[in-house]
């Protein structure tokens, strides 16, 4: 998974991308990698890995993994080249979805470019500029599929499609509130269009504000109402805390929060909010080798999540054995599992769940 992190400056994204990667490294025991300047990897924290390589004495643990791209503040005029401008927005044109953080805290000390604070003016902002790089996107490509078209007429489809968002952004609306066919949201896909992708909103509090989660915060419950009208995820969090958590170890970490009040880390909020928007779960591989989490769509069949490990389970699926986490756990050990009869063969048709523990059998 692929999170591109926009806002405006000075609303604590960088703050926030710093803590998250360095915070999800240290807690999953995991390298914090750094492939350039602005990407970092961070691991899934997934307590039941620990609980099945001790149970099958795994010679190695493999979370799932979310890379995290920071983009430096956009402004007003991006699109058209001011700040970064496109250099900035082709950065996040990969990304699964796009982490928006909204400062919602005042503090005299941190000048916001606006000179007050504005959650839904300045999501308007950073909206707009991705609408208008999205529409000289469109333009481009209006104009080579029309050519084209002369010697292909079964491009006609595309073009219109094309087309019709580009109207609707030309409304100041993004691409995904637009209505479409199953056919027309794989074909939109291939755009790579920004205001297509997902949205989760990072509504960046003070310290009072996250212990009661921003509900007396009119910013943060002024996102929340646009979210739920457009179908996004939002969560809460504090730069400054999770700078302060970024530096402790788990032990800390965990009296830390109890103290706070608080529940979750911001870097579990955000997956949370993550996989809950992009309709992601987790199924699990153990053996003495190797303890793994591999990150699957919601409704994937048992083939297609074989796939994820390797293109020859896929094609030479015969069965999985499949049990739950949670009654793996219970037995103690898989044979006890297979005793009990809790051990399940599943076929091509079974749908994968979230906590599954799999064994694929293959033959290619």
């Amino acid at each position: 998974m692929k999170l591109g992190i926009v806002g405006l400056p000075n609303v604590g994204k960088s703050t926030l991308f710093n803590c998250l990667t360095k915070a999800g490294a240290e807690s999953a025991n995991y390298p914090f990698c750094t492939i350039d300047p602005n990407v970092g990897i961070v691991t899934v924290p997934d307590q039941r890995l620990d609980k099945l390589a001790e149970m099958h004495s795994s010679k190695k643990v493999v979370p799932a993994a979310i890379e995290f791209v920071d983009i430096a503040g956009l402004v007003k005029g991006a699109s058209k080249g001011e700040g970064l401008g496109n250099k900035f927005l082709s950065n996040i044109r990969e990304v699964d979805a796009i982490v928006h953080v909204v400062r919602c805290f005042e503090d005299s000390n941190v000048v916001h470019v606006e000179g007050s604070i504005g959650s839904l003016r300045d999501i308007e902002t950073i909206n707009l500029e991705l609408i208008f790089s999205d529409i000289e996107i469109l333009e481009r490509r209006v104009s080579k599929t029309a050519k084209s078209l002369k010697g292909d007429k079964s491009l006609a489809a595309e073009l219109k499609l094309l087309e019709r968002i580009k109207a609707h952004l030309e409304e100041g609306q993004s691409a995904r509130s637009l209505e479409l066919t199953d056919d027309e949201v794989l074909m939109i896909k291939s755009f790579n269009l920004l205001t297509s992708k997902p949205i989760i909103y990072a509504c960046n509090v003070s310290e009072d504000d996250l212990v009661n989660d921003g509900v007396d915060n009119e910013n943060v419950q002024a996102v929340r109402n646009m979210a739920q009208e457009e179908g996004s995820e939002v969560f809460v969090v504090c730069a400054k805390i999770e700078e302060e958590i970024a530096e402790l170890d788990e032990e800390e970490k965990l009296e830390f929060l109890h103290d706070m009040g608080i529940a979750d880390t911001g870097l579990d909020r955000l997956i949370a909010a993550s996989y809950k928007l992009l309709g992601l779960i987790s199924y699990l591989t153990s053996g003495e080798q190797e303890t793994r989490a591999w990150t699957i769509a919601e409704g994937t069949k048992a083939p297609q999540a074989a796939g994820k490990i390797h293109t020859d389970f896929e094609r030479g699926f015969i069965r999985a054995e499949v049990i739950h986490y949670d009654n793996l756990v219970d037995c103690g050990s898989l044979a006890t599992a297979k005793e009990k009869g809790l051990v399940r063969l599943e076929g091509k048709e079974y749908v994968v769940k979230d906590g599954d523990v799999v064994l694929f059998r293959f033959n290619v």
